[in-house]
């Protein structure tokens, strides 16, 4: 080989993560600060922070190493994606960062399989995003009378989006007011979203079925490279 094309192939090797005579590059989760502690992850990568398109990919961590579960095409916010930390309401943006995934919901029934805690939509299921509301950024059944309808999802009106959805942990534990509420993995429409990640219902029932409570799942969202690079979280 002639040294340019030695030196070419270095240069490809580092950019994916190996260098030369090290193999193979490491995966995804073996690359990132943090993976949340558990034995299987979601990563949620966009090319750059002003993409609405990307690819959702899950993993399982198996006798010490990560193994891709499964993987498909994914769309983000509106306007791309911002950093959790600065995000705010109503920006259509999507929150970069790692966060828990306390419960799944849906329109439909939980696919057979399912373990994850499962919660079924109903006419008086609704996600309160009235920054005025105790009940910001929860669910709420019947919907909390200091809870505007109009500042909210009424979630069985979403139809098809929410016939399977895991909630995001973004600004949840301790929401702060302005931030955002409302983000969740859930099944793609015709565009971008709001600022939630979806992907095919086919691929959002497959999740479903893998995740595993017990193997304390998370999702890292985040871009190929930059200041919200997902390697970051």
């Amino acid at each position: 080989m002639r040294p340019g094309l030695v030196a070419l192939a270095a240069a490809s090797l580092l950019v994916l993560g190996a260098a030369p005579g090290e193999g193979p590059p490491r995966p995804l989760p073996a690359r990132m600060a943090d993976t949340g502690g558990g034995s299987q992850l979601i990563t949620a990568v966009a090319p750059r922070a002003g993409s609405t398109s990307g690819t959702v990919t899950w993993w399982s961590r198996v006798d010490g190493r990560w193994v891709k579960a499964g993987s498909a095409s994914a769309r983000f916010g509106a306007k791309g994606l911002v950093r959790g930390t600065k995000r705010r309401q109503g920006t259509n943006t999507t929150p970069t960062g790692l966060y828990g995934l306390p419960y799944a919901f849906g329109i439909d029934k939980a696919p057979r399989g399912t373990t994850y805690r499962y919660r079924r939509v109903h006419q008086g299921s609704w996600w309160c995003q009235d920054n005025g509301s105790r009940a910001y950024n929860r669910w709420s059944e019947p919907r909390a009378r200091d809870c505007r309808a109009a500042e909210s999802e009424h979630l069985i009106s979403y139809g098809a989006l929410y016939a399977h959805a895991l909630v995001i942990g973004f600004n949840y534990d301790r929401p702060v007011k302005g931030r955002g509420a409302g983000i969740f993995l859930h099944v793609k429409g015709r565009g971008a979203t709001a600022g939630c990640v979806s992907v095919s219902r086919d691929a959002m029932r497959r999740i479903l079925k893998w995740a595993e409570p017990k193997r304390r799942p998370h999702i890292a969202i985040g871009t190929a490279s930059g200041a919200t690079a997902i390697t970051r979280y």
